[in-house]
């Protein structure tokens, strides 16, 4: 599993690349995956917050699948709440 804690603005800054955004993608790869692919469509880039892109899977979900199906760990009591789990492992 991959994933970046920052996500990349759609439009070019000033020194012509992106600035820090809130989206960005998250990779689960392996063999056990129960549906390996894409899990969520492309991002809107007419429906932006700010000039940022909206996530679309709360990152914690997929935290909360990996730590209980996969590593056998007490989700809840590691992230400090309930988060709905994906069906990915």
């Amino acid at each position: 599993m991959t994933f970046s804690e920052f996500g990349r603005r759609v439009s070019q800054n000033a020194s012509g690349g992106t600035d820090h955004g809130k989206a960005n993608n998250l990779f689960l790869i392996g063999g056990k995956l129960k549906n390996p692919g894409i899990y969520n469509p492309a991002p809107d880039l007419s429906k932006l917050d700010a000039g940022d892109l909206h996530y679309q899977i709360d990152f914690r979900q997929v935290y909360a699948s990996v730590l209980k199906d996969w590593l056998g760990a007490d989700d809840q009591l590691i992230l400090g709440k309930s988060f709905t789990p994906l069906s990915i492992i």
